[in-house]
């Protein structure tokens, strides 16, 4: 009898979050620090974007393997939001399992990050790279083993004096910074969704810089 039930949860859990055609799947991934004291940091602006898009479209986020995930489904595509249990520095385990356990394509993983060498809320996406000195790309990169996946970095700045750039990173938004941050927000989900809608090349032409 134990076996019996035993199987049965294996294979319940097992299951995809959703079926259908791969190429219409995307892996959305925020990259961020678990915990209440890092969850307006900087350092947290990839968790901050897909709770913002989760808050708008009303979805709830479910603590599942290696992560918290909910399902967002927009025009015909279906779009697992992920923000990885895993802390930061390894980031790229709950990837890997995400992709594999939903038979996503790599082309349709995006990694949303934050980055010192841009200006506050500016945005940059790109196709392929190298890490930059972040340890959650890094980690991705060494899991994955390649440098050539989609990846969206959000600008935090770089306004912190020598030696100061964890402490800075690990720091909350300054007021100004909060103010604008909403409209940031709302246009850094718009780049998600016209990621899955019109692709990564138009997504790049239309946001990169602006």
């Amino acid at each position: 009898m134990f076996s019996i039930f035993r199987r049965l949860f294996t294979i319940n859990s097992s299951r995809n979050l959703t079926d259908g055609d791969p190429m219409k799947k995307f892996l959305i991934v925020g990259l961020g620090n678990i915990g209440p004291k890092y969850a307006n940091t900087r350092h947290n602006i990839g968790f901050k974007i897909l709770d913002f898009l989760a808050e708008k479209e009303e979805l709830t986020f479910e603590s599942k393997k290696l992560g918290d995930v909910t399902v967002y489904k927009l025009k015909g595509r279906t779009f697992i939001l992920l923000k990885p249990s895993t802390f930061m520095n390894l980031s790229g385990k709950a990837i890997r399992y995400w992709l594999e356990k939903e038979k996503i394509p790599l082309e349709n993983l995006l990694v949303v990050t934050d980055d010192l060498n841009l200006d506050f809320g500016a945005f940059r996406i790109k196709t392929k790279g190298s890490d930059g000195g972040h340890n959650g790309l890094k980690d991705t990169q060494l899991v994955l083993n390649t440098t050539k996946y989609n990846r969206f970095r959000f600008g935090i700045g770089d306004t912190f004096s020598q030696g100061k750039q964890v402490d800075y990173v690990l720091s909350e938004w300054i007021e100004e910074e909060q103010k604008l941050l909403p409209e940031k927000l709302e246009r850094a989900i718009e780049a998600i969704k016209s990621f899955g809608l019109a692709g990564i090349t138009n997504t790049m032409n239309s946001f990169n810089g602006k």
